[in-house]
């Protein structure tokens, strides 16, 4: 690695959100009168660690994203591509098109507005020794394995379980060869994808405030962990 990493961030954004309706792009989904989205890129435009950033959103909203960021002066957005019919080809489509010169690739997930600085900094620190990281939380409940009769089979030592979250931060040609060569189409975030080349990944531990917005309760969830952030 060089001294100065060169890191940019992908924002996935062309997911549809059945469960906001047919008619509500979740991206769009308004938290606290603010389109969903636009915290996320907020945080990464403030951060100094983040040159640009790339958004993958659906084709039929690129100019209500682009609109998006003139509205709040998201400058650092370099480029906002149509995204595919999953999440992993939309981050696909967003890696094709980084700068050359780019070591690491930050990817967060358009529906988490409780990203911070700290995981930020802190992940892209680790990429630079491990080329693989996750911010991720220990899980809380008992979680139980059953199998298809919904019999259950094992309760797995929740000690070594861990949620998954973004950000995720890969070296460029890391991530890049993982999107080319694993073949695991319904991969449920990036680091699968890295896993499955064989190479370690490393958690940073999270924050569960770091939220994926999935339903519209959630937004409820999420604007109250926003006002206590911001308090």
């Amino acid at each position: 690695m060089k001294d100065t990493m060169k890191v940019q961030a992908v924002v996935p954004a062309a997911g549809i959100g059945e469960r906001f309706g047919p008619d509500t792009a979740k991206p769009f989904a308004l938290l606290k009168g603010i389109p969903l989205i636009v915290y996320a890129l907020k945080k990464l435009q403030e951060s100094p660690e983040i040159p640009s950033i790339v958004i993958a959103g659906r084709k039929d909203r690129i100019s209500d994203l682009e609109a998006l960021c003139r509205e709040h002066h998201l400058t650092k957005v370099s480029q906002i591509v149509a995204g595919g019919r999953t999440r992993r080809e939309s981050v696909s489509k967003a890696l094709d098109v980084l700068d050359k010169d780019t070591d690491c690739v930050l990817i967060h997930d358009a529906a988490r507005p409780l990203l911070t600085g700290k995981m930020i900094r802190e992940g892209i620190e680790l990429c630079g020794k491990h080329k693989a990281v996750i911010v991720a939380v220990p899980v809380i409940p008992t979680i139980k394995y059953v199998d298809s009769g919904l019999t259950v089979v094992e309760t797995p030592d929740r000690g070594r379980l861990w949620e998954a979250q973004t950000p995720q931060i890969f070296d460029k040609a890391l991530i890049i060869s993982a999107h080319k060569e694993v073949e695991d189409l319904q991969a449920s975030d990036d680091a699968v994808l890295v896993e499955r080349l064989g190479h370690a990944v490393k958690v940073l531990e999270g924050d569960y405030r770091n939220i994926k917005v999935t339903t519209p309760d959630d937004l409820k969830v999420a604007e109250t962990f926003l006002e206590t952030q911001e308090g």
